[in-house]
């Protein structure tokens, strides 16, 4: 099996839990995700002080 062929596997049975983890977890396996998706981050943070979710996404 590939690396490529194991991480689609995880990703989709991250998406099968049988309950769905705290917010800290959450925003961890987003940041692992994203990171092995696309890389560095290289977008400006979020303008808008009032978008917690885009920002504690960003800050992941």
């Amino acid at each position: 099996m590939d690396i490529q062929q194991l991480f689609n596997e995880t990703v989709a049975g991250s998406k099968l839990l049988s309950s769905k983890p705290d917010n800290e977890t959450l925003l961890k396996l987003y940041s692992l995700y994203k990171q092995a998706t696309e890389g560095d981050n290289a977008n400006a943070a979020p303008s808008n002080p009032f978008d917690i979710v885009a920002k504690a996404k960003y800050n992941a």
